[in-house]
């Protein structure tokens, strides 16, 4: 009966525009619907409700259905199940925003207090695709849909057993655990410094940790677990479930960079053991692509190498595995991220760390750079920070074994080279062989021949095997190249202007075997002008070099 009665108005309903529906519509498609789902009737309704002809009548009226379908999931009937789940995930895309979280906080509310739990459990799936679909303007409907849910919890009984008390607190775990990761991970927790407004999601993390500490989780154990377990135990899997290391990064960056629940973490920790647990955490965050996580993940390396001393971090941590993945991952934002000021904020961090090794590690840590980094510009960046520690090293009662003599002249030879010889991309190696050339230049005039205390004046004749020679060579090379190219295009545009008005058409050039770019002829002008200038300015500090290295051979 009701399922004839729900056909017959759908199709006097289907040649209707949304807003000429009437309300009797509106009142016999919800009973119709809520009686064909009570009396097992789901299959049938299921294929009104996906019948495309009927997408305007669902688009308007599917909502009303929330209530009867919550009540069928709920029993777990396995007759109805699948396509009542069928119908609600449908209702889902179809159906408004605003009207679908409308029922579905209804759905919460008026849920007795012996389904509470389930109820809340079996929405809030479907309460986040409904916010995610709201896009820019969910703010205050995730403050009401929140609201809500605190206030339902709120109502759960207190556990008087101890089975009770244990299921509870794993669940609340769990709870804490999942927001952790989502939404706080993603979301901005800092306080506007302009207007003083605390974002509403911070209360959130606030109360989260709170829970925390009132179920009886430890801090230091929930951050420091990854470092202070001995070894891998029966269940360490389930470990991995119940505390999720994104969760966990989220809890550091909370607790050390909003400081939220700081004044239950313990102060006996040194700031170079907490570096050393955190270590872990800004790994997993920076080893991700997502703006909120790389900023977390980079704020929470900053504070934790604020608070260590400059110079204090000593050679032995280079032996853990995330100080070499965490430099990895910085170089990797520094390099790719797409985004600017996390490009500016990664450099600034990874000096911050160079600042805060000892004068051994601070040796190692460059020598592993120069090895894997792969990059030019963080290669150069790293030569320009050996430089600055062999100044220092040269100054009066500052010498030290690392970056003078003996030691100094293997990492010297890591940085004056060229890995493909002569046939290197001067271009693309510009930064690597810009900072090379000054540093040696600087050794030059600075560490005078008598004196010798790099070592460089000993090595000098190898360096110009290995290093002048051939770069001069690849120098003449390149400019040979980029010359005949030059000329190429001259004629090229004066043969074409002859043909054609002065505005040539888009076209591409070759150079070493790389096609640029689709550019205007002028724009290739430039292009080949600029690498010229790059080589006369490379040229310069090379004659300079050779000029020294000439007069100090010289009988």
């Amino acid at each position: 009966m009701a399922l004839d009665q729900l056909n017959d108005m759908v199709q006097r309903c289907q040649v209707l525009q949304d807003d000429n529906f009437k309300p009797e519509d509106y009142d016999l498609f919800q009973n119709a619907g809520r009686a064909c789902i009570e009396q097992g009737d789901s299959g049938q309704l299921l294929g009104i409700i996906k019948d495309e002809k009927n997408k305007a009548i669902v688009r308007s009226m599917g909502w009303n259905l929330l209530g009867p379908l919550v009540q069928v999931l709920l029993k777990k009937e396995e007759k109805s199940l699948p396509h009542c789940l069928a119908i609600l995930t449908h209702l889902l895309e179809v159906c408004s925003a605003k009207e679908l979280l409308v029922g579905l906080l209804e759905q919460v509310e008026e849920a007795p207090p012996d389904t509470i739990a389930e109820t809340i459990c079996l929405l809030l799936q479907p309460l986040q695709t409904v916010l995610l679909k709201l896009g820019r303007k969910k703010a205050s409907s995730v403050g009401m849909a929140l609201s809500t849910l605190l206030a339902q919890v709120s109502r759960l009984p207190v556990p008087y057993t101890e089975e009770q008390e244990e299921e509870d607190v794993t669940e609340l775990l769990k709870f804490c655990m999942k927001s952790l990761s989502e939404p706080l991970l993603q979301a901005q927790l800092k306080k506007d410094l302009d207007t003083a407004e605390t974002p509403p999601l911070r209360n959130f993390a606030v109360e989260i940790l709170a829970i925390l500490l009132r179920i009886g989780e430890s801090l230091p154990n929930l951050l420091f677990r990854h470092l202070l377990k001995k070894k891998e135990e029966p269940g360490f899997l389930e470990e991995d479930v119940r505390y999720p290391k994104e969760s966990l990064a989220c809890l550091a960056y909370l607790l050390f960079v909003q400081h939220i629940s700081m004044e239950s973490f313990p102060a006996i920790f040194s700031p170079v053991f907490v570096l050393q647990c955190n270590m872990e955490h800004i790994n997993i965050l920076l080893n991700r692509t997502e703006e909120s996580r790389l900023a977390k993940g980079l704020e929470l390396y900053e504070k934790s190498l604020v608070r260590v001393e400059n110079t204090s971090l000593p050679v032995d941590l280079l032996e853990l595995k995330t100080f070499f993945t965490v430099p990895q991952n910085l170089v990797k934002v520094m390099t790719l991220c797409p985004i600017q000021h996390l490009r500016t904020k990664g450099l600034a961090v990874f000096q911050l760390s160079i600042d805060k090794f000892d004068t051994e590690a601070k040796y190692k840590f460059f020598r592993c750079m120069l090895k894997t980094s792969n990059h030019a510009g963080v290669e150069g960046y790293v030569i320009k920070n050996i430089r600055n520690q062999i100044d220092f090293a040269l100054k009066p009662g500052n010498g030290n074994a690392w970056f003078l003599g003996v030691h100094l002249l293997p990492l010297l030879r890591l940085v004056l080279c060229l890995p493909q010889g002569p046939e290197t991309d001067l271009l693309q190696g510009l930064d690597r062989v810009m900072e090379s050339l000054n540093l040696l230049r600087y050794l030059l005039i600075r560490d005078k021949e008598w004196e010798n205390e790099t070592g460089i004046w000993t090595e000098l004749y190898k360096v110009e095997d290995y290093y002048l020679k051939p770069l001069r060579v690849g120098l003449n090379m390149s400019r040979a190249h980029y010359e005949a190219e030059l000329k190429s295009q001259r004629e090229s545009r004066r043969v074409k202007a002859k043909e054609s008005k002065s505005n040539a058409p888009v076209c591409s050039v070759t150079v070493g075997n790389e096609k640029l770019p689709n550019m205007t002829p002028e724009m290739q002008l430039q292009v080949l002008h600029s690498a010229l200038c790059t080589f006369d300015l490379m040229e310069s500090v090379l004659v300079r070099i050779e000029e020294i290295v000439e007069g100090k051979t010289k009988p």
